[in-house]
Formats: structure tokens, C-alpha cells, sequence
């Protein structure tokens, strides 16, 4: 196996870490180019320090600085960079073959965007490049050549069980539909009328994943789920109505793939992300993950249950946002990230969440939005819209 050299997007991140640890595994097969992180800049220090990179990644040109010198006292010869730009230059940088896409948020879309420009191999943790901007990501990935590998723990169940050589073409694969597992997050049997008193540690204390908090409260919404059914639409060109959502609470069973003859082919495993990680850095290969392997007579028992929607709003929101097309996932992903910020900073309760998405789609009908530039105007418009009803909301109390 020929030596891959990496940049990692999000490497002090949960999924950058793990990332790390499947390496930490195979040294012998892959090398750290790039390490780009946000502020946890201890963390930072200690994977330069192991992993050696050539360059190093942070927000801005205080930390910049301060983890500079670190470096430079500790001997390391890691070049420190800080901001957007930065993190597209090592997205796009030639000796590096691999893009571990990992940054939370839209602030990942243009470095994600920059490796597709680049026809880069790009592991895809980042639920937004495909959210916000599908049409025009998937058209960037198909003309440079790049090669587009999921990470998400339900992409990646769904990618190993489609036939090798799928195209795109349900019906010539004999495919009938996706069922995208959820685990249905902390509040699955809460009473309904407890929602509006949830804490943010409450929202953040998933079952059964370790997971940062904004994804962990998109879980405990189901827009995580959601986001994850227009992934899924734009990864495996499936229209909605064959996306079904199925709430599995042991996060077992990570996804399925229904055949038109009655076949339904899963994938199985331990809620451990460093399983999909090694099945795509390794791909068409197979490497250990560090993983232990599924005891089914531990399990004993697999449950299921369809989605409540009144429950999970959120859920219904993504399907919307996902048939009126358009710049409307933009739109609503951008809301639902201020949303969640807000109620993280204890301005807005939980149920919240959900009212202030559906307030911002509703201002702000759908426009078509064809490249990249039109698809972060919509993401800003609605982010100060979104900005603007959390105020008034905050006024009202």
C-alpha cells in the first residue's frame, strides 16, 4: 500500500481524533501533511509533537502565535498558519493526496469545497458541504476527478452495502429505497411537555456516541438526522420519498439498503467512529480499526421504531428544505447553527430550536443558487435573520 499523506480538517475535534488514532495504528501507511484545528490549542500542540506535520492550522493570529512559540521551544518544525484562508490552502495543497474533512459548521464548506476543486480523495465528516451546497459540491467532485468517501457512521453502512459498482441508478442496481438509522438522541421517550425545560448538558449527554456539543444537540433535535437525509440524497442520488428514517436505539445497526427483490443488506458494528474512518482511509482496502468486534449474543435484542415528527420537528424541516431545493437547505442549515448556538448559551430554550428554523424558511423562500458564492450569501441572510427573531425572542421574555 502506497503511503498517503493527509491533511486532517478538524484534527482536536472528536472525529479528528479518532482519525489520529486509526494512524497512530498504521504509521507505516500514512503521514500527516496538515493539522488544522480551531482553539484547543493544547491539544493541537501534543499532535504536532507526535505526528509531525508540516504545517499546523489554527483561527487566528493570537493562537497563532502563542502555539508557534510552543513549537518552536519544543524543537518542532511545524510552520503555523491561522484563518479560512489557510485552512483552503492545506485543503488544496499538491503533495497532499487525502482530505480528512472534519470541521463542524459551514466553516468547513470551503476548505471541503477547495479538495473537491482539487480532485483530492476527501473522507466527508462534514455534513454541510452536501447540505448547503449539494448540486454545485457533487458537480466540483465529478469535473476535478476527486473521489468522495462518507464518514458518518450511516453514510458509510449505506456505502458498504450498495453493490460495488453503483452508479447513481436505483433502479438499474435493483434498489427500492435507504433506511437511514437514528438512535432518536437523549429524549426519544421524554415527555413532550418536558422539552421546553431540557438543559444544554441534558441535550448533550447522548446514549451511546461521544460526540462535540453542536452535533450532539442536532442529535437530540433529529436534525442531525435530517441533515444526514439530504446527505444521503446527494451521496447516493435518492429523491426523499425513498429515504426512510428508522430510529434503532442500540445504534447497532448503522444503516440499511432495501433491494426490490425483499432483500435488506446492513451494516453492523460497535458505536465507535474509528470503524467507517479505517473503511475509508484504507479503501478498496481493509485495516484494523482499534475496534473491538460486535458481540451479537451481548445484544440480544435490536428495537425499531418509525420517527414522531411532532416530537422531532427538526426532522420534518430537513425534508423540506430538501424538496423545495434550491438555496433552501442553506438557509436552513444556517439557522439551525445560530438556533443551537443560542440555546447552548442558555438565550432560548430547546424547543426553540426548531421554531426559529421554521421562522427563517419561512422569511426566506427558496432562490435558486447554482454556485458557491450565491450559497453563502443565503447562509449569511439567514443566519442574521435567524440573529434577529433570537433577540426579539430574548426581548419578549
Amino acid at each position: 500500500m502506497t503511503v498517503r499523506n493527509l491533511t486532517i480538517l478538524g484534527s482536536t475535534g472528536s472525529i479528528g481524533v479518532s482519525t489520529l488514532d486509526v494512524i497512530r495504528q498504521h504509521s507505516d501507511k500514512y503521514r500527516v501533511i496538515a493539522l488544522c484545528g480551531h482553539h484547543q490549542i493544547d491539544r493541537l500542540f501534543d499532535q504536532c509533537l507526535e505526528f509531525k506535520p508540516d504545517y499546523a492550522v489554527v483561527r487566528d493570529e493570537v493562537l497563532a502565535k502563542q502555539i508557534a512559540g510552543r513549537l518552536l521551544a519544543a524543537g518542532s518544525a511545524t510552520r503555523v498558519e491561522h484563518g479560512p484562508d489557510a485552512l483552503v490552502r492545506m485543503a488544496s495543497l499538491p503533495e497532499v493526496d487525502t482530505v480528512m474533512a472534519a470541521i463542524v459548521g459551514a466553516a468547513g464548506l470551503p476548505p471541503t469545497f477547495a479538495a473537491a476543486i482539487a480532485g483530492k480523495k476527501i473522507l466527508l465528516a462534514n455534513k454541510e458541504a452536501l447540505v448547503m451546497a449539494g448540486p454545485v459540491f457533487m458537480r466540483a467532485v465529478r469535473e476535478n476527478a476527486a473521489v468522495l468517501l462518507p464518514i458518518d457512521s450511516e453514510h458509510n453502512a449505506i456505502f458498504q452495502s450498495l453493490p460495488f459498482d453503483y452508479t447513481g441508478n436505483l433502479e438499474k442496481s435493483g434498489i427500492s429505497g435507504i433506511l437511514l438509522t437514528a438512535s432518536g438522541g437523549p429524549f426519544r421517550s421524554r415527555a413532550l411537555a418536558d422539552l421546553a425545560n431540557v438543559t444544554p448538558e441534558q441535550a448533550c449527554a447522548h446514549p451511546n456516541w461521544v460526540m462535540g456539543q453542536k452535533i450532539s444537540v442536532d442529535s437530540a433535535t433529529m436534525m442531525n438526522k435530517g441533515l444526514e437525509v439530504i446527505e444521503a440524497h446527494w451521496l447516493f442520488n435518492v429523491p426523499a420519498d425513498k429515504i426512510q428514517v428508522v430510529i434503532h436505539p442500540q445504534s447497532v445497526i448503522h444503516s440499511l439498503v432495501q433491494y426490490v427483490d425483499g432483500s435488506v443488506i446492513a451494516e453492523l458494528g460497535n458505536p465507535d467512529m474509528r470503524t467507517p474512518i479505517a473503511h475509508a482511509l484504507a479503501y478498496p482496502d481493509r485495516i484494523s480499526a482499534g475496534v473491538e468486534p460486535l458481540n451479537i449474543f451481548d445484544i440480544a435484542t435490536l428495537n425499531f421504531e418509525r420517527p414522531d415528527f411532532e416530537r422531532f420537528p427538526c426532522l420534518g424541516l430537513a425534508y423540506r428544505a430538501l424538496r423545495e431545493a434550491g438555496n433552501s437547505p442553506a438557509t436552513m442549515n444556517a439557522a439551525n447553527e445560530v438556533a443551537v448556538q443560542a440555546f447552548l448559551e442558555r438565550k432560548i430554550p430547546f424547543t426553540a430550536i426548531s421554531a426559529i428554523i421554521a421562522k427563517v424558511m419561512n422569511v426566506l423562500p427558496p432562490k435558486t443558487a447554482d454556485s458557491l458564492d450565491e450559497i453563502l450569501a443565503a447562509d449569511s441572510l439567514a443566519r442574521e435573520v435567524a440573529s434577529g427573531l433570537i433577540t426579539e425572542l430574548q426581548a419578549d421574555e
